[in-house]
């Protein structure tokens, strides 16, 4: 899946956050700043990756955390947890590789009448099943209610939260959600409840980026899923100057799925009904 894996023990965090290993800064609910990524926790400490502590998820911080590559990831009954991983797991959209199974799900899925991919028609939805559809090998979730308010707010009030859904036969069969400023699009979570689907809403993101310039696709962290479909680990340094880049182009105007952009990825989109001549 792209983004978290899952909630954030306790346990860790309590360990982390006692004396005398409490270094990590906290954040107030007023400024928006954060710490260097630099002095984020080392790839060997308990939470690699983790910068700061506390503060808000207000649409403001949340745009001055991603447009720097930070991101909140909590459970239940924590404070906001900001992190910044080095590595950083990105899916070069260039590079995102379709599997001979893969390739014939697409084409039968653009060919096939009432199948249709959908951006932002059930944001909210997509985002409540991201945080309840079970998955293999994961119990429970990072995606707490406050989260679900805040990423609709800020859906709402800035348009930086989107979705792309998979629709079958007028039912949402699966999606993903992100966060996109400029020309970057940060993964967040998605979901399945029919087999393939959140790979069709994945394979429909990748050829979206492509036709609109956006080079990268941030998965956060490493899994072996997303590695199989051409995610790779770069540098932080190297995120984060792309991130800079990206983060600060001109944003997409146009959200909305045109059938013709499968043709990025080799698939032949249903053909367009004829009208007879009168």
């Amino acid at each position: 899946m792209i983004g978290r894996r899952g909630p954030v023990h306790a346990i860790m965090l309590h360990r982390l956050l006692r004396p005398p290993i409490a270094v990590i800064p906290w954040l107030d609910n007023v400024a928006t700043r954060f710490p260097p990524t630099s002095s984020a926790l080392p790839r060997d400490s308990e939470a690699p990756g983790l910068l700061a502590v506390g503060g808000d998820l207000s649409p403001e911080r949340l745009r001055a955390a991603y447009s720097r590559g930070v991101f909140p990831w909590y459970s239940a009954g924590q404070p906001v947890l900001w992190w910044s991983p080095d590595p950083r797991m990105v899916l070069p959209v260039a590079e995102f590789r379709v599997s001979r199974s893969l390739r014939k799900t697409l084409q039968r899925y653009a060919a096939t009448p009432g199948c249709e991919i959908r951006v932002d028609s059930a944001l909210r939805t997509v985002m409540r099943h991201c945080a309840t559809v079970p998955r293999d090998g994961q119990r429970g979730t990072w995606i707490v209610p406050e989260m679900l308010d805040a990423y609709g707010a800020w859906a709402e009030r800035q348009g930086t939260v989107h979705s792309f859904e998979t629709w079958i036969d007028g039912e949402l069969a699966g999606g993903l959600y992100g966060v996109a400023l400029g020309r970057m699009f940060y993964g967040e979570s998605m979901f399945a409840l029919r087999t393939d689907a959140s790979k069709i809403a994945l394979a429909a993101l990748v050829c979206f980026c492509r036709a609109h310039g956006v080079e990268l696709i941030d998965c956060q962290q490493n899994t072996e899923h997303l590695a199989s479909l051409g995610a790779r680990e770069i540098a932080r340094a190297e995120f984060e100057r792309h991130v800079a880049r990206a983060s600060g182009a001109t944003p997409i105007d146009d959200w909305t799925y045109d059938s013709r952009l499968w043709a990025e990825l080799g698939i032949e989109p249903r053909p367009a009904p004829r009208t007879s001549a009168r």
